[in-house]
C-alpha cells in the first residue's frame, strides 16, 4: 500500500528558497525556515515542483509539468505519479508525497579547516547510528583525528569534550558518495547551539537590480539575500502511496524506455536533473544545484 523512501542530498551551489517579498532583519530576502527551530529547510513543495517539472521534461511532456493543462491520461506516468487537473472535468491526486528536506550536516570553516557541524539527534533521526559523549552548551565532540584543543566554528569558540565518537551510515543506504571523507570531519554540538551556528554562517550576498532600459544598475535597488551554502547535506522522506490500486502505466513510451516501473522511479528521475538545473531562486546567478547522494527504503506495508 505504501513505501517510505529516504533521500540524502548535497547542495552543489548555494540554494535560495525564498519566503517571498522583503523582510526587516539581517537580509532583505530571507530563506524558508522551520518555525520551531528557525533552521533553514527546503520545503516539500519546492522539491515536488522541481521533481515534476524535470520529470515532465525528461518524458517530453511539458504540458504535464504545470498547474493545469495536464493530459490526465491513464497511460501517462507523470500525471499518475504527481496527480492531474483537467479543469471542470476533475482529476486525480498524486501517488507520491514529498516531505520537507531537513538540514543534516552544515559546513563551517574552522582552525582545523572545513568541518561539518551536526547533532546526535539529527543524524539518528535520519537513520544513522551515533555514539558521542553527552554535550553541554559550549562543548563539542569531533571525529577529527588528534584534535584535542578548543575549536572555532565560525565565530564561536567551543571546548572539546573528551570521548570516542562513532558514526555509521544506515546499512540500507549503500554507498554514499563522499561519506568516508565527511565522516572524518564531523563536529557534534548541543542541539541548542546548532541553530545559532547555522544562522550565523549562512551565505549572504549583495546584488543590485538592473534597469532594462539602460542596462546599468538601477538607482536605489541594492538588496541582500541569504542561502544555504554549498556542501550542506539534507535529507527528506518520500512516501509512495498507490491509493488508486491501479497498475503504474509501464505502457507509457518513455517509462518503458527508462525502465520506470513505479512512481518512485519517476521522482528519482526528476530529482536527478536538479543536479544540473537546480531548484529555488537565483538560478541565473549560479544558485540551486543539488545532488542525490543516496536513497533507500525505510519501510513499506
Amino acid at each position: 500500500m505504501y513505501t517510505l523512501q529516504r533521500f540524502l542530498m548535497m547542495t552543489l551551489d548555494p540554494v535560495h528558497i525564498g519566503t517571498g517579498g522583503y523582510r526587516l532583519g539581517r537580509v532583505d530576502n530571507s530563506i524558508a525556515r522551520e518555525p520551531g527551530t528557525n533552521l533553514p529547510k527546503i520545503p516539500g513543495t519546492s522539491l515536488a515542483g522541481a521533481a515534476r517539472s524535470y520529470a515532465a521534461m525528461r518524458y517530453e511532456k511539458p504540458g504535464c509539468a504545470g498547474q493545469g493543462g495536464h493530459c490526465g491520461r491513464d497511460d501517462c506516468a507523470i500525471c499518475y505519479t504527481f496527480g492531474n487537473t483537467r479543469g471542470n472535468e476533475g482529476g486525480n491526486a498524486g501517488t507520491v508525497s514529498l516531505a520537507d528536506a531537513q538540514l543534516l550536516l552544515f559546513p563551517v570553516h574552522s582552525m582545523a579547516g572545513p568541518v561539518w557541524v551536526t547533532t546526535k539527534a539529527r543524524l539518528e533521526g535520519a537513520g544513522f547510528t551515533v555514539a558521542t559523549p553527552e554535550l553541554a552548551r559550549g562543548e563539542f565532540a569531533t571525529t577529527l583525528t588528534g584534535w584535542t584543543k578548543p575549536l572555532n566554528v565560525g565565530w564561536l569558540l567551543l571546548d572539546r569534550k573528551a570521548g570516542e565518537v562513532k558514526v555509521a551510515a544506515p546499512d540500507k543506504a549503500g554507498s554514499i558518495a563522499g561519506w568516508d571523507d565527511l565522516a572524518k570531519r564531523l563536529v557534534f554540538v548541543d542541539e541548542s547551539m546548532f541553530s545559532q551556528i547555522v544562522n550565523s554562517n549562512l551565505e549572504v550576498r549583495t546584488s543590485v537590480s538592473i534597469d532594462p532600459t539602460t542596462g546599468a544598475a538601477a538607482d536605489k535597488a541594492l538588496f541582500t539575500y541569504e542561502a544555504l551554502p554549498r556542501a550542506a547535506l539534507l535529507w527528506c522522506d518520500v512516501v509512495e502511496d498507490d491509493y488508486r490500486r491501479e497498475k503504474f502505466p509501464e505502457s507509457d513510451a518513455k517509462a518503458k524506455a527508462f525502465a520506470h516501473k513505479r512512481p518512485l522511479d519517476v521522482v528519482r528521475a526528476g530529482l536527478n536533473l536538479a543536479e544540473h538545473l537546480g531548484i529555488g531562486g537565483m538560478g541565473t546567478r549560479g544558485f540551486g544545484r543539488i545532488k542525490q547522494l543516496s536513497n533507500w527504503e525505510v519501510s513499506h506495508a
